[in-house]
């Protein structure tokens, strides 16, 4: 599928194909090109290319300027600026132009690869029987909009949530519900919602910790419930599983008020690599790979030591014969490049377990799991804060339950969304409800977006669900005013005039909205969707200066208002896939 070119990098193969005429043994030449304050763009390439050819850049310069076709349609002025830059200024013309191309493709000219490869995304990873955290979040958000990013681009996305499973604390829940085999049941009801089974889950646990800590037999009778769990015991797998479906109910309810899509064929949790666990050990410990060291299977690494200066190893194994964490990430390397032919992993999961990741993907690529066809890459993610710059937590200092977070920013908004409204919007309780939840929840997911993934980040809600600065809502807020502003103008397409000549605003706008295509594709390609985010929050800023300069519907001639109406209905359209990519959606009416 082809996609629309954007005016920059139509104006960067001018030049290219310029310089390659002024100094041909320089091909292939970067002009450097860069968007400018001084002009439309700037291209900064010919002071190295001078210098190489031992020329002077000013006289290069010029050369190259003249190399360029006199009758140009896209390039209006070209001036050479100081040592030896290049200002280049667009004509409105071609900005028109570049934008029509863009409004007649449904995808805005975004690049779709159509034989791009596969990854699997490995994030919104919670423990089954626990109740999810602010500590959820970024994994959740980043990895949902990563997601989307991906396959809008033409990759082929498996999505896997790798959810806590498995592990020895299932000995002493599933042994507490041999005992007291009533514990999980909700008064006969056959549906239950969420928080009705994490409480269900909350009691088991806290009961079953109280005994497991105070009961020498019970605590022995829960240790070899495990053994008979990891045996495959039916009764154990059977209760095993009531845990995890009772968990899925709660899990899919945050997930549904995180407006997050998510279904079973996409949770593969650590028992799902279970049988592979052993095998792995095998094939480390015969290629050498990992040795034994104290009784466990480890792999060292020469530049990881500890504060002792001792090394410190990956344990695969333990010297119990129990299976680290690292065995289950290994497993799930080799399914998803042997099994399900992913030719990249991306893990979006906390920075602070950097150092884990790095050892598992070395071991991998020794054990030749990872090849030079294969990468893994960890979209590391900092911590959540509060307003006091210290880790997010409840005046109790306990960690804050993601659903009443979420909750929280729902009836924050709600209550702006009802403040604002009057008789002029005319929403109904309905709407103001639906309208509250779509800007809450957008508001929580842009701040997490807005920011660089590796970055710390202030959860401050007074501030995400303003109106004005750099939220979601203030985006949103600009899509429902543009379509009011089309509602009044009726059903018909409006019409790019490219003959009318552009006023600042609008040449501003233009520019910024031909940038949509190579955004999306930046975001992609290096796993930062805060790029995107960015992008939405200028785009926005960009329309409201139009707005407030350019008279849309009273501008002076019936070709001004078609054209100024297909500028709002082109950044409406931007705006609201731009928005969706993150995982936000565009209320038609604030």
């Amino acid at each position: 599928m082809a996609s629309v070119p954007s005016l920059a990098s139509t104006v960067n193969q001018r030049l290219a194909d310029a310089l390659s005429a002024a100094l041909p043994d320089a091909a292939p030449a970067d002009p450097l090109l860069r968007r400018s304050d001084r002009a439309d763009f700037q291209a900064n390439g010919i002071l190295a290319l001078a210098k190489k050819a031992k020329a002077n850049p000013r006289e290069l310069a010029g050369t190259v300027v003249g190399k360029l076709p006199a009758d140009d349609a896209v390039l209006k002025d070209i001036e050479v600026s100081g040592p030896g830059f290049l200002n280049i200024t667009v004509s409105d013309r071609a900005i028109v132009e570049t934008l029509a191309a863009r409004a007649a493709d449904a995808r805005l000219g975004v690049p779709y690869a159509e034989n791009a490869g596969t990854t699997v995304v490995d994030y919104a990873q919670p423990n089954v029987a626990k109740e999810m955290h602010v500590g959820h979040l970024r994994s959740a958000v980043i990895g949902a909009a990563m997601v989307e990013i991906l396959e809008f681009t033409g990759e082929k996305v498996i999505r896997r949530h790798h959810i806590g499973d498995w592990g020895t604390q299932f000995g002493m829940l599933i042994q507490y519900l041999v005992e007291h085999p009533n514990e999980l049941d909700h008064g006969g009801a056959d549906r239950v919602d969420g928080e009705e089974a994490m409480s269900a889950l909350n009691r088991v646990y806290k009961a079953s910790r109280v005994l497991f800590d105070s009961d020498e037999e019970f605590k022995a009778r829960a240790r070899d419930r495990v053994v008979q769990l990891q045996a495959g015991d039916p009764e154990s797998r059977a209760l095993w599983q009531r845990f995890v479906d009772e968990s899925k109910i709660y899990f899919y309810s945050v997930f549904d008020k995180l407006d997050m899509e998510i279904t079973d064929a996409d949770v593969v949790g650590e028992s799902g690599y279970n049988d592979m666990l052993e095998e792995t050990c095998r094939i480390l410990e015969d290629s050498g790979v990992a040795v034994r060291s104290e009784g466990a299977l480890c792999v060292f690494f020469d530049d990881v030591k500890g504060p002792d200066g001792n090394p410190t190893p990956l344990i695969v194994k333990k010297s119990n014969g129990g299976y680290g964490y690292a065995a289950t990430d290994l497993s799930a390397i080799r399914n998803r490049v042997g099994d399900l032919k992913a030719g990249t992993l991306l893990y979006v999961v906390d920075v602070r377990q950097s150092l884990h990741f790095r050892m598992v993907f070395e071991t991998a690529r020794r054990a030749g799991w990872l090849t030079d066809d294969v990468t893994a890459h960890q979209l590391g993610f900092g911590t959540v804060l509060g307003k006091d710059g210290k880790p997010f937590k409840t005046r109790e200092g306990e960690t804050v339950r993601l659903v009443d977070l979420l909750d929280e920013a729902i009836e924050r908004a709600t209550a702006v969304v009802r403040e604002k409204n009057n008789e002029k919007v005319g929403l109904s309780e309905d709407e103001i409800v639906e309208n509250g939840a779509q800007i809450g929840i957008g508001a929580v997911k842009y701040a997490d977006l807005s920011t660089s993934a590796a970055r710390d980040y202030k959860f401050d809600l007074d501030q995400m669900v303003s109106l004005n600065g750099d939220t979601s809502v203030y985006s949103q807020y600009a899509y429902a005013r543009i379509r009011s502003i089309l509602r009044l103008r009726g059903d018909a397409t409006p019409v790019a005039h490219p003959e009318l000549e552009l006023t600042a605003q609008e040449r501003a706008l233009g520019l910024h909205l031909d940038q949509f295509g190579e955004t999306v594709a930046e975001a992609a390609a290096a796993y930062e969707p805060h790029k995107l985010a960015a992008y939405v929050y200028q785009l926005s800023s960009l329309f409201t200066s139009f707005y407030a300069e350019c008279p849309v519907l009273k501008a002076d001639t019936p070709a001004q208002v078609e054209n100024r109406l297909f500028l709002c209905e082109l950044t409406a359209r931007t705006l609201h896939r731009g928005l969706s990519l993150l995982g936000i959606r565009t209320p038609e009416r604030l």
